[in-house]
């Protein structure tokens, strides 16, 4: 996910009232290799057939009355829509199939995700955070079930790239990442970056931030000028995972990053370049950068801070893109990625968005499967796209208009995406990096660790995780 979208939870609703997507239709670059795969669907059983693929029943319409549960975190309102319309297209398609959707933010979902999985009636589908935390440990429990059957039936394998694939792999253990079966399949695309306030940024005189040193400067003259630099809240524990990730993949540099986030040996939390990010975000927080009252705002509330014209800054997903170009107007507000070093090319943390998956108990799996098709097919990724979002496989066909947050949202990912700066969610790393990262964050940024006994810990942890492999 990769997707890290911290927003108020819709605790629970039905989908069977429509609600037509809107907003601006973003065309998106795409993963090397991406360009000549094309979303699922096309290559699957023909619409309305009733095949059977080994033990695979892909025509919902013959399964008789269905009600199928879903768990989602798509809150945001881009892909809020787009499963609101989705969900609604597929009960029209298959009146027979009726969808409970409950749909909570991501540190609600990962909260309450394990306990509803063990539950005696568990939902049939739910979206996954990938790494050792969420996926390894419903593999490891036979929380959720492989995919492998269906993706060889709807041709999941030869729509998706391999690296894609792989970050929704585990063996059948859940001890090893991104090998063995398949558990989910991604809807979603995305990467971290810098919002800012167009109008502002030029009232400073300054230019769109290009590198670490351009983005300081400009917080130094935004706090100098009685401006809050930066949007930012952390209540929920997911705002500084992205602060300090961004800053350390620019600080530490791509390949550190890698090695440290799949357990490479050698690689150490301890190092400088990491240590280093630490000390930076917490000068920031010293120097007044941050939101005040930060540790009691969530991020979803720094994206309204900022929406409404009360900072410069704002360091988020491009899940937010759509949230401040309704805010601020399209054309208001930029995206942007940093580079190490002047002309050098931008790295940050990206990927794919949080997994579909089936859960181990789902009394219809068929249904499920076919619905995950249904999401994830060309229709769905078009749905995405026209609601404002970034589709993991999106359609050729749409174009942003210039000059807008999503032509940025575009341009950024093309470049980053083409030019090997996508780097891991740092909460991948361990069972209980989740965890050990957000507590430790929460107390570099209150001034109550210091970077060296911030980053100790989250040695501490991998060392541990890495000694009981």
């Amino acid at each position: 996910m990769l997707s890290r979208r911290p927003s108020d939870p819709r605790r629970t609703s039905l989908s069977r009232v429509p609600r037509l997507a809107a907003g601006l239709a973003v065309a998106l670059a795409v993963l090397p290799g991406l360009a000549a795969c094309s979303a699922p669907g096309g290559s699957g059983p023909a619409a309305g057939a009733s095949k059977t693929g080994g033990s695979v029943a892909t025509n919902p319409a013959t399964a008789g009355k269905v009600t199928l549960t879903e768990w989602d975190q798509n809150t945001d309102p881009a892909t809020d829509s787009a499963t609101r319309a989705l969900n609604a297209a597929f009960e029209h398609k298959y009146p027979n199939v009726h969808i409970v959707r409950v749909s909570r933010s991501f540190g609600d979902l990962k909260t309450t995700l394990k306990l509803g999985l063990s539950s005696a009636n568990p939902p049939d589908v739910v979206q996954v955070n990938q790494g050792y935390p969420d996926m390894g440990a419903f593999v490891k429990a036979g929380l959720i079930q492989p995919l492998d059957r269906y993706a060889d039936v709807y041709g999941w394998k030869t729509a998706y790239p391999q690296q894609l694939l792989d970050l929704n792999r585990f063996s059948g253990n859940g001890r090893t990442w991104k090998t063995g079966n398949l558990y989910g399949i991604s809807q979603t695309g995305e990467i971290v970056g810098i919002y800012y306030n167009k109008a502002q940024l030029k009232a400073l005189g300054l230019k769109p931030p290009a590198t670490l040193d351009d983005l300081t400067t400009g917080l130094a003259k935004a706090k100098a000028a009685g401006k809050l630099p930066l949007a930012f809240g952390d209540s929920d524990k997911i705002g500084a995972i992205h602060l300090f990730g961004v800053v350390q993949a620019l600080t530490a540099g791509k390949s550190a990053v890698r090695d440290l986030v799949f357990g490479a040996k050698g690689a150490s939390w301890t190092d400088a370049g990491t240590v280093r990010a630490a000390r930076i975000i917490s000068d920031w927080r010293k120097h007044g950068y941050l939101s005040p009252g930060w540790a009691g705002q969530t991020s979803d509330q720094a994206a309204t801070q900022f929406g409404a014209g009360k900072s410069v800054f704002y360091l988020e997903g491009t899940w937010e893109a759509e949230r401040v170009a309704k805010a601020m107007g399209a054309g208001n507000v930029g995206f942007t990625a940093l580079s190490p070093t002047a002309g050098g090319a931008p790295v940050t943390e990206g990927g794919e968005g949080l997994a579909w998956a089936i859960t181990g108990k789902s009394k219809h799996a068929d249904v499920a499967a076919a619905y995950l098709n249904f999401l994830n097919g060309q229709k769905g990724m078009a749905q995405v796209a026209s609601a404002g979002g970034l589709p993991a496989l999106p359609p050729a066909s749409y174009r942003p208009a210039p000059g807008t947050v999503n032509a940025d949202v575009l341009n950024t990912w093309h470049t980053v995406s083409t030019q090997d700066g996508l780097l891991p969610y740092l909460d991948y790393t361990t069972p209980t990096f989740f965890d050990t990262l957000t507590s430790g964050l929460q107390e570099l940024l209150g001034g109550r660790q210091t970077p060296q006994q911030f980053t100790k810990a989250l040695q501490g942890d991998d060392a541990a995780f890495q000694k009981s492999r």
